[in-house]
């Protein structure tokens, strides 16, 4: 390493007695930091990145101005040209965010940023690295979690001044943008992307094809300008997304220059990336890219760049996927980020990839499903149910899926604990023809009954390409009915499941814990089930995960008067009886019929 003179030395000493663990000089790369008051406009410098293998190249480039307080208070952006033939023809890419910008040898910053969507020209912006340095102090301060599927905050986009339009051929209106962080897909089937296109193009990169590399001992010698993979799910299926590398010092990583989602504090893996070439597009250009042996941890995903640090990666959740279809069975293992705002949906990603993979599959086939979710300390969550599409358009794998993805969300976004996920377990088992049945009519012969009499519903069923057929429910008249008029309600299991979803959700917060939520998330029935349910008009009491149907006045009372009656919900029928038959096909709809209890 270069020994600094004194004054050098000094500078050093008080960058990193304000700034913490990123001190003044980059170990990998020996370069000092360059003021960004010293920053004018014609100053003449490069940027480090790469166009296809791993080989650093630089790309000159000259200061248009700087922008103070662009992307918020204290947040300045310094506009540049970049210059050279290369850009010429791509413009700023996609995967070039967090390329590090010199000037006199000295390190300003990260490019970030890019003029406009649907443009080549090769203006930049770049985001001064003493502000992402900041980025270990935010987290520092950082108090708060975000918890939930909450999406992350949009791009900040900074118009550029009417003074510079000229300059930079922008026109009045031009904003600069962050620069795409590709998103790249191992693993993946077409038919996944395009149904999923929606939920990734809301993450705001783009969309990138691209593969896996075999792991290399020389995967976490990093530089300046090399690229570095986030790592959303690996193993059989894997997503992740790219970004260059701006500084190294004492194995932390800064990179990126923006956000990737923004969510602050994050636990994901890092992955060396490896660059196999540099799409041209007048529309995005943007860097194809594999990604490689994992390196690290991200740490940190905050406005002005993304830190982690190098070593062993993070856990990450473990999902074991089983398919068995008329060709035989598939097995597909993969890990996944724990991150609650993307955890889900990604889950669902890679359930629908597997489920569409085998080549018996049709979208409008008979699918079951079972599996559990453990969870360290808590009972499993049970997964089982059976899909079938009601017409030929239909995406059963994606009602699977979805099935899936929410049942996670509602133990992994609880607000109760922070579950420790310890692997999910799914088998879907595809059937060979479509079954699924509608409620069409409802009758009983016997519209009178006594306590402990058995009635018998007739249930007149409608299957896909099949005669109409009656379905006999005999129900007993349990002892504590109420006399008078009840009514018999006979539905699919969504109909019942909203009752239990409403008793788990609707008192969020209100349960004694997540113990008690999974109990009443085990209770939602089979959509291949039958149902029959006597109601009757008295109040039902939920406690917890428990019901009290019949519950007396009296009872009301006394839980009014407990010190947490919140946890406490009353509902207006209670339900006396609950019969279910086994129709092996999906059933939806429901009817009633109405009987006097003599």
């Amino acid at each position: 390493m270069r020994i600094l003179g004194p004054s050098s030395r000094l500078a050093v000493i008080v960058v990193f007695v304000c700034l913490g663990a990123f001190c003044a000089t980059a170990a990998s790369d020996d370069a000092a930091i360059f003021p960004l008051s010293e920053v004018h406009p014609g100053l003449k410098g490069y940027t480090d990145t790469i166009f296809s293998g791993d080989t650093v190249e630089r790309v000159d480039l000259e200061v248009i101005g700087v922008l103070h307080n662009a992307v918020g208070p204290k947040q300045d952006v310094i506009l540049v040209r970049l210059l050279g033939d290369k850009v010429a023809q791509t413009g700023v890419v996609a995967g070039m965010s967090g390329s590090p910008v010199y000037f006199d040898g000295k390190l300003a910053g990260a490019l970030a940023l890019k003029l406009g969507t649907f443009t080549r020209e090769a203006i930049g912006g770049v985001t001064p690295i003493s502000e992402m340095i900041d980025v270990e102090k935010s987290a520092a301060a950082a108090t708060t979690e975000k918890r939930g599927l909450t999406a992350a905050d949009p791009p900040v986009q900074t118009t550029i001044p009417q003074s510079f339009s000229r300059e930079t051929g922008a026109g009045a209106g031009q904003t600069l943008i962050p620069i795409e962080t590709p998103l790249i897909f191992s693993g993946l089937y077409p038919q996944t992307l395009a149904q999923f296109r929606n939920v990734f193009s809301s993450w705001g990169m783009a969309m990138s094809a691209g593969g896996s590399a075999a792991p290399a001992p020389t995967d976490s010698d990093l530089k300046p300008g090399d690229m570095v993979g986030i790592d959303l799910i690996r193993g059989d299926f894997s997503v992740s997304s790219g970004c260059t590398v701006t500084m190294i010092d004492a194995g932390h990583v800064l990179a990126c220059g923006h956000p990737v989602f923004g969510f602050g504090a994050v636990t994901m893996g890092l992955s060396r990336a490896h660059v196999v070439m540099t799409l041209a597009s007048a529309q995005e250009s943007t860097k194809i890219i594999d990604t490689g042996g994992e390196i690290g941890t991200l740490t940190q995903d905050r406005q002005t760049a993304v830190m982690g640090t190098l070593g062993a990666g993070p856990a990450m959740i473990p999902v074991h996927l089983t398919v068995d279809s008329a060709g035989g069975q598939k097995q597909y293992t993969f890990e996944v980020a724990p991150i609650a705002q993307l955890t889900p949906q990604l889950i669902a990603v890679a359930t629908y990839n597997g489920i569409t993979g085998t080549p018996e599959y049709a979208g409008g086939k008979t699918l079951e499903l079972d599996g559990t979710i453990s969870i360290k300390d808590h009972s499993p969550v049970e997964l089982e149910n059976t899909f079938s599409a009601t017409d030929a358009t239909a995406q059963t794998g994606l009602a699977a899926a979805l099935s899936v993805q929410q049942t996670f969300s509602d133990i992994y976004s609880n607000p109760y604990e922070v579950p420790q996920i310890k692997n999910i377990d799914l088998h879907v088992k595809e059937l060979t023809d479509r079954r699924w049945a509608t409620i069409d009519s409802v009758w009983t012969e016997k519209t009178e009954a006594h306590l402990g009499d058995t009635v018998d519903i007739k249930v007149l069923l409608r299957p896909y390409r099949g005669a109409a057929f009656v379905q006999d429910i005999p129900i007993t008249i349990p002892a504590q009915t109420a006399p008078g008029n009840v009514a018999v309600v006979v539905s699919d299991a969504s109909y019942l499941n909203r009752n239990v979803q409403l008793a788990a959700f609707t008192s969020e917060g209100k349960l004694p814990g997540l113990e008690q939520l999974i109990s009443l998330v085990n209770q939602e029935r089979r959509n291949d089930r039958l149902y029959a349910t006597l109601l009757q008009a008295t109040p039902t009491l939920l406690v917890d995960d428990k019901q009290m149907p019949n519950v007396p006045a009296s009872a009301i009372n006394v839980f009014d008067e407990r010190p947490n009656p919140a946890r406490a919900r009353l509902q207006l029928q209670s339900a006396a009886g609950e019969w279910s038959v086994d129709m092996n096909q999906v059933i939806s709809g429901q009817q009633f019929v109405t009987i006097t209890i003599k």
